[in-house]
Order: structure tokens, then sequence, then C-alpha cells
């Protein structure tokens, strides 16, 4: 909701309200692009505690990286069509092979430490048995696979509005709709506790929803300067070594996960394979 109100407040002062006049005239999957969000995000707060920042994050970019190549081979939803490249095959084929590495060089977090984070903040302690569970892993594919595909749907709308604040404003509103319905089933069929206003939740907490509205207006400014190719080996290579960091110090009540040399050399592939498949 804050991000929601935060992008409001952007388009209101940049004059970007004006834009969202033409949504009458545009296809109605054009304004489905943040039905990505809730999805990524959820699988976000499952995946992280339980297989840790870096080998989640690595799930994302992998599934990011592979739906792009198929969006860019095939012309999907708008996207240029690319012929195959070497840059492509050599890329993807290192970013697989550092997402394996990284999972399969997960170490058993410390007992103690596992214990500690999930008494003070009421998510699973770290089960590094389960991080070759296949529904796990799919998962983090697919909430990486949706985010180009929401680049591209909200690329399509941009050109039919020519104002990225109000394509922003539209993706979240779509988002916090989903996310509110689908609250609203599981707690009518008892799926889910009622959610309570939080009393103690640290500041950091708060930071989440100014995160995303950063990364999806970022990149919709960023790619008109430098293309959206660059946009997102930078993204990419930053979210990587964000996760890294995250799992070494164990920020944010995470378990702490130090980076091995197995799992340093899959983090070095995956940056390395997808820079290759987005520059190549």
């Amino acid at each position: 909701m804050g991000r929601r109100r935060l992008l409001a407040v952007l388009a209101v002062a940049v004059g970007a309200l004006d834009a969202l006049r033409g949504l009458a005239s545009v296809p109605a999957w054009y304004l489905l692009g943040g039905l990505a969000s809730p999805l990524y995000i959820t699988s976000a707060i499952l995946l992280f505690p339980r297989m840790g920042a870096l080998a989640a994050g690595g799930l994302f970019v992998t599934g990011q990286v592979l739906a792009s190549v198929a969006l860019d081979l095939f012309g999907l939803l708008g996207v240029p069509r690319q012929p195959l490249s070497a840059g492509m095959v050599v890329g993807s084929l290192a970013v697989l092979g550092g997402i394996a590495t990284i999972v399969r060089g997960q170490r058993p977090v410390v007992a103690a430490k596992a214990v500690e984070v999930g008494a003070s903040s009421r998510i699973p302690p770290a089960e590094p048995r389960s991080t070759a569970a296949s529904g796990w892993l799919l998962l983090g594919l697919v909430a990486g696979a949706v985010l180009p595909v929401q680049g591209a749907i909200n690329a399509r709308l941009r050109t039919a509005l020519d104002e990225p604040i109000a394509v922003a404003l539209v993706s979240f509103v779509a988002a916090a709709t989903a996310i509110s319905i689908a609250l609203a089933v599981l707690v009518r069929l008892h799926r889910t506790p009622a959610p309570r206003r939080p009393t103690e939740l640290p500041w950091w907490g708060w930071l989440g929803g100014l995160c995303a509205a950063a990364y999806v207006t970022g990149t919709f400014l960023l790619i008109p300067l430098i293309g959206a190719a660059v946009t997102v080996a930078l993204t990419v290579t930053g979210q990587q070594l964000a996760s890294a960091a995250v799992d070494a110090r164990g920020w944010f009540r995470l378990p702490r996960r130090p980076l091995t040399t197995a799992r340093g050399a899959g983090l070095l592939l995956l940056v390395a394979g997808s820079v290759l498949v987005l520059l190549g």
C-alpha cells in the first residue's frame, strides 16, 4: 500500500495522471504486468529463510535470464526477435552451471543461529536438505521468469501511455489488487490468519515497498538511457552481490551462510553467464 501511495504522489508531482486517460484505449492484457509482483514477492518470503538469499536470488536470476532468452528468440509480447547467438548459448549454460553449483554448495546453518532466527522473526529455520526439493526450485525459477514477462508487458503499456511513472502506478495497483483478493480468499477459507497491525516491526521492515518502487521506476528510467540489456545486466549483478552480502552477514534476521569457495564460484558463473546472455 505504501509503494502505491508513493507512486501516486510522484505521478501527481510530474503530471503523469493525465497519461492514465489513455488506459481506456489499450488492450486489457497491457494492464496485467503487475500480477507478476505478488508471485515474486511471495516466493521471496518463502524461499529466503529456507534456502538463503544467494540460492533464492540465484534461482530468480536463472528464471529471469532463461525467460529473457525465450522472449528474444521467439519475439514474444512485442519484444524484437533476436537470432540465437553464441553469447546466449554459453551464457545460459553458465547460468545453469552457476545456480547448480550454488544450490549443491549449500551448507547446514549453525543450529543455534537457526533457532535464534526462527524464534526472533517467526520464520522457519533454514533447512539445507530441502533446497534440493523440486517444488522449491521450480517456484524460484517461475518467480524469476515472470519478471521479464512483466517488463515486456509494461513496455507495451509505456509505448501506449508514454509516461513511465504512470505505468509503474498501474503495475502496482494491479499487484495490490491481486494480492488483496488472494488474501481475502485465503482468510475466508481459513487458510491464513487475518492480518494484524505489526507492533514490533523493525525499521527496515518498511523498506520492501520502497525498494520495489525504486526498482520498477528505475528500470523504466534507465532503459531508454543505457538500453535494456545493460540495465538488466547491472540489476542482476547488483542483486547477486547484495544476496551474497545478506547471506554472509546474516542481515534481516536470516540464517548466516558464509561465502564458501563453491558458492563463490557459482556466483561468478551466474553473474558472468547473465552478462553474456544479456550483452552477447
